[in-house]
């Protein structure tokens, strides 16, 4: 059978046309040929599988990892129709009488779309439901949970496809057509779940990974207080919008919470250690816009499809560039404002480091390269987007997006041609068989201990970028990290981040060309809140139109944008409408909304044209935590006692390294602390290695810990203090003793 999906998509969902592929999706599913699909967060998947189930006979079994996403789907997709059956979740959270109710509104032919846990259709009492009736298709989402070597397994998706054979052949079916879906997926990733769901021949659809919508942004991120202060200032400046704040620990989150709460804003603290009602009644708020801002770890956000997010902080960086993706593209969704902005420290990437200790060597290698690529994607200064897409080995072709920090306040270019030639010349010197820190201590002629064992100092190239004249002596990893967005070199990630020389690489070393890159940035605070734009719209006619979704919604008990998208009430406030035909044109009103939904809202525009009411927001004051300034005031009073600052930790509840931040967050604010009881004795640091880390500090130009430790070559005690922790308590001594 044949239909026209564009205006199937009006009718349902009151979309006007398709995103990228979806229409090219819906039709191989019609034609009941298996997909494959790979879409980055924020691409429509959902209704890939959502428009065809309305459309097929039958009912689609989507397979679904999370509850919260299985009743926010459900809620969406019921809000687009006037009958509340055409979609069901059947999981662990139901009762016996809800049970009941789902499978005769499925058996009836009600029910378009069953959402279902792994876990529940694979279930062996459940198997005589899942045979009793028409089954259009199979929807697979969040795919990559199928497989070993995904970023989330779950066993359970292992056993679909027996599951489906059994249900096939009950019905004396053939085939039963099967969609997966997934956002991150490596070819192996992507092989595993084509041969697990025996779709071998699946047409494969891969999507963009540009969200041209988003703004990225990264900070440097000076202190705890600093960064607090600057995420109330953004807010402030995006008063009333949706938002999600990613923190490290658990710890973190409940205290920015509060801060949070405490300024005024709805914000609430979202973790694994809370118990399931309360995380279950956060995220309900949420999505029904009882509260703003969630301030989470990364155990929020997988089971959202919240459109209207505006903006994703993080407050530390993340782990790997692929989490980094997953959880800025839970912002803008619906095609909107997205602002993604992340505060960047060196010793974030070490708090992470040290999460891996426990790991297998395999596993710590590779957790190792994928912390570099976040730390090159932090630090860099060329198009974010350019370098994202790159990652995702998608080639970005414009210089300047125009959306991201970078962009908007370019560096200039230089010179690096000989620089790019002797890069890739002991790239091949070295045989590909090397890692970016060793390719860069090769090129300076620096003999360290693995390159004399090696034997690679004896190489011709060794030492061949000495005589380079530059102003900057960290040219090197800008040139390697440039040169592979250039095409030039490859890095192995899943070996070690071995480099490799690409055939374009060599070319160009038969034939060089001019080749120019951007120093790395040095961090500066912006201004600007990273406002990617403004609209043009009315805006107090907005508010209020949010205002009154928000009834409406809590009327219906539901979240507000199932009533209408953030997109939606802008165009509303746009362009006026006043009549049930007239809201029809609005994008995202079908005919079930409108009918459902319209009468209010078109009533309220009609009364705003005639009084033209305008509204002022209040101006907040910052409040800052009582709390921690006390705690700090007890450790500045111990250490005024001569207490090791090993038992002030102990005492105060703090890791170590959360001491020295709170250390230095008391010295760079004015206040003199004397830890010479401390570093000056022999057992705790060598006092000439002291000496040695005092003197770089006071005659460096940069208080980079990274830095220091390479420059003055400190390493870690075998059972006493590590590297980082001597470089950083010499440079509180320093602040302290120079600055206070």
């Amino acid at each position: 059978m044949k239909f026209d999906l564009t205006e199937a998509l009006k009718k349902y969902f009151g979309f006007d046309a398709f995103k990228g592929d979806q229409e090219a999706i819906i039709a191989n599913l019609l034609e009941g040929n298996d997909t494959f699909v790979l879409m980055p967060t924020g691409g429509g998947k959902s209704l890939c599988y959502q428009l065809p189930s309305l459309l097929m006979e039958g009912t689609a079994i989507v397979v679904s990892p999370l509850i919260a996403l299985m009743k926010n789907q459900v809620d969406v997709i019921n809000g687009y129709s006037e009958d509340d059956s055409v979609a069901h979740y059947l999981n662990s959270s139901l009762n016996r009488a809800a049970i009941n109710r789902v499978e005769s509104d499925v058996k009836s032919g009600k029910t378009k779309l069953l959402y279902v846990a792994p876990e529940s259709l694979n279930k062996e009492d459940n198997l005589p439901f899942f045979q009793s009736f028409k089954i259009s298709f199979i929807a697979v989402d969040e795919a990559h949970c199928i497989s070993e070597w995904g970023h989330d397994f779950r066993p359970e998706y292992r056993n679909i496809k027996p599951t489906l054979e059994k249900i096939a052949a009950a019905r004396n079916v053939r085939h039963i057509p099967v969609i997966a879906l997934t956002a991150t997926a490596t070819d192996k990733v992507r092989i595993d779940i084509k041969t697990n769901l025996g779709m071998p021949d699946a047409k494969e659809f891969k999507s963009s990974f540009n969200r041209p919508n988003l703004y990225y942004e990264v900070r440097q991120k000076v202190s705890d207080e600093d960064t607090d202060s600057q995420i109330i200032k953004f807010i402030k400046s995006h008063e009333g919008k949706s938002g999600i704040i990613y923190c490290l620990s658990r710890k973190k989150v409940e205290e920015l919470a509060k801060k949070l709460t405490l300024n005024g804003f709805r914000a609430a603290p979202y973790h694994a250690g809370l118990d399931n009602e309360v995380r279950a009644k956060t995220q309900d708020d949420f999505l029904k816009e009882n509260i703003d801002i969630i301030v989470a770890t990364i155990a929020f956000g997988m089971g959202i499809d919240k459109p209207d997010v505006r903006f994703v902080i993080h407050y530390d960086i993340p782990k790997s560039l692929e989490g980094y993706y997953q959880e800025t593209g839970r912002a803008g969704r619906d095609g909107g404002e997205g602002i993604c902005l992340a505060f960047y420290s060196p010793k974030d990437l070490k708090k992470l480091s040290k999460f891996m200790d426990t790991k297998s060597e395999m596993e710590k290698e590779i957790g190792r390269q994928l912390l570099d690529e976040t730390k090159a994607y932090a630090e860099t200064s060329v198009c974010r987007r350019k370098v994202l897409l790159n990652y995702f080995g998608e080639t970005y072709t414009q210089d300047n997006c125009g959306n991201c920090d970078n962009c908007k306040r370019p560096k200039k270019f230089i010179e690096a041609t000989d620089a790019l030639e002797c890069v890739l010349s002991a790239i091949k010197a070295l045989k590909g068989q090397y890692e970016q820190n060793y390719v860069v201590d090769f090129v300076r002629g620096r003999a360290t201990d693995h390159i004399v064992r090696d034997g690679n100092d004896k190489l011709p190239e060794f030492g061949n970028g000495k005589e380079i004249n530059n102003d900057i002596a960290s040219i090197w990893n800008p040139v390697i990290r440039q040169g592979m967005i250039a095409g030039y070199i490859r890095k192995d990630i899943e070996h070690y981040g071995l480099l490799k020389i690409t055939s374009s690489g060599k070319e160009w070393l038969k034939e060089p060309r001019p080749f120019s890159v951007v120093p790395d940035r040095e961090f500066v605070d912006s201004d600007d809140g990273g406002e990617g734009g403004t609209s043009a719209l009315d805006l107090p006619l907005y508010q209020q139109l949010k205002g009154l979704r928000h009834d409406v919604a809590k009327k219906h008990n539901i979240p507000p944008y199932v009533i209408f998208q953030d997109i939606s009430l802008t165009q509303m406030a746009t362009t006026f409408p006043q009549t049930m035909e007239e809201l029809q044109q609005i994008q995202g009103v079908g005919q079930g909304k409108a009918r459902k939904f319209g009468k209010p809202f078109i009533e309220f525009i009609k009364k705003y044209c005639e009084e033209n009411d305008i509204e002022r927001s209040d101006i907040m004051r910052v409040i800052t935590l009582p709390n921690k300034s006390k705690r700090k005031l007890k450790i500045i009073e111990m250490i005024d006692r001569r207490i090791p600052l090993d038992d002030i930790a102990e005492t105060q509840g703090l890791d170590f390294d959360e001491l020295l931040d709170d250390m230095e967050s008391i010295v760079n604010s004015g206040t003199k602390v004397n830890i010479d009881y401390y570093v000056t004795d022999e057992d705790v640091i060598d006092q000439d290695e002291m000496q040695d880390i005092l003197d770089y500090f006071r005659h460096s130009d940069t208080d980079d810990i990274d830095t220091a430790i390479d420059t003055v070559d400190i390493y870690d005690d075998d059972e006493g203090l590590t590297a980082e922790e001597k470089a950083r308590l010499v440079l509180i001594k320093f602040l302290s003793d120079a600055g206070n």
